[in-house]
């Protein structure tokens, strides 16, 4: 097997597409480049992970909170 070095372009489609784009480059690149595939996969397993992080970890802590904040005002205002 003959082994071609592929463009970094395909780089950009699991940074794009994230997990989605990382395994449409895989496959197309496979056979080629197995190195860069492996890569662009991980690319994309890893960006993902990140996204969710970035909307999960304020939306537990924000729901961890909800319970210690007051949602009827105690005051009398006239």
């Amino acid at each position: 097997m003959e082994i071609r070095k592929r463009s970094s372009l395909w780089f950009l489609l699991p940074i794009f597409f994230n997990i989605i784009g990382g395994v449409i480059a895989y496959f197309v690149i496979k056979d080629d480049d197995p190195s860069k595939a492996k890569n662009c996969l991980w690319l994309g397993i890893i960006l993902s992970a990140i996204s969710i992080a970035i909307f999960l970890i304020p939306l537990l802590i924000g729901i961890s909170l909800l319970p210690h904040w007051r949602l009827v005002p105690t005051g009398h205002y006239m």
